[in-house]
């Protein structure tokens, strides 16, 4: 598939997924959901020894100033329900995606742009990064998971008031709720995004993945997050790279995993 509106760029084995539809604010359109899908579902499987991926927008204004409203405006109850679930649907790609997802948040992520970070495992923001879910606004409630993942981030009172106001709040108060992992200046979004794969890169990867499986279980209705954990377990005693990590423990070394 040939993209449109993502470029992709591959920096040491992390791919750097940047959103670019600038004068749009980055927003996301269908064609921008689509190939966020292909990427997410089928390209970033062919990348060869894929440490992990950093997600961010063109631009210093915005991450991703929200969906495109003109595509949806005249959406029936039918249509939106749609709508909604087909970007859930991508969304949940990258939250259940097996190696790290960064999101380098480098200005506005509102609207489809904060549920589009709080898919991403962790979230890398820029000291004017804001955040906002105004969907209240447009007589609309967040549609692509916002208000599942948002109480999973800062806890269900902060969500409510979060949403139902449609307030935008600062990096730092995005920080000291838990919904920001580390803030940085402005212009270093990407650079620590992916310095913090290239930490993750140092551990066992099929562990890394079962930590993202697990982790994910907790909110899963109808899976027992436990057993998902014991099973997960298991699986590690059975990798080469725990008995790597186990020798190197007791002599003393750096393990040399292999993801095997």
């Amino acid at each position: 598939m040939t993209y449109e509106n993502l470029l992709v760029r591959i920096e040491d084995g992390i791919a750097i997924v940047t959103i670019n539809r600038e004068k749009a604010l980055n927003a996301l359109n269908t064609q921008t959901m689509l190939e966020l899908q292909h990427f997410f579902g089928e390209a970033a499987f062919e990348i060869e020894n894929l440490k992990g991926v950093v997600l961010t927008g063109a631009g210093e204004k915005a991450f991703v100033a929200g969906a495109d409203i003109s595509e949806f405006r005249d959406l029936s109850p039918a249509d939106g329900m749609a709508f909604a679930k087909r970007g859930q649907d991508v969304f949940f790609l990258i939250e259940r995606f097996h190696r790290p997802v960064v999101a380098a948040v480098n200005g506005f992520a509102l609207g489809g742009g904060c549920e589009l970070a709080m898919a991403c495992h962790l979230r890398v923001a820029g000291e004017k990064a804001r955040f906002g879910q105004p969907e209240v606004n447009l007589g609309l409630i967040p549609g692509y998971g916002g208000t599942q993942r948002l109480v999973q981030c800062i806890g269900k009172s902060r969500a409510l008031e979060f949403m139902m106001t449609a307030d935008l709040i600062s990096v730092s108060d995005a920080s000291h709720w838990g919904l920001v992992n580390r803030v940085v200046p402005l212009g270093r979004e990407v650079e620590e995004a992916k310095a913090l794969i290239e930490k993750i890169a140092g551990k066992a990867p099929f562990a890394v993945s079962r930590v993202i499986e697990c982790v994910n279980a907790y909110y899963d209705e109808g899976v027992d997050g436990f057993w998902k954990e014991v099973d997960a377990f298991g699986e590690c005693c059975g990798t080469e790279d725990f008995r790597e990590g186990a020798s190197a423990f007791l002599e003393k070394r750096p393990a040399q995993f292999t993801g095997k």
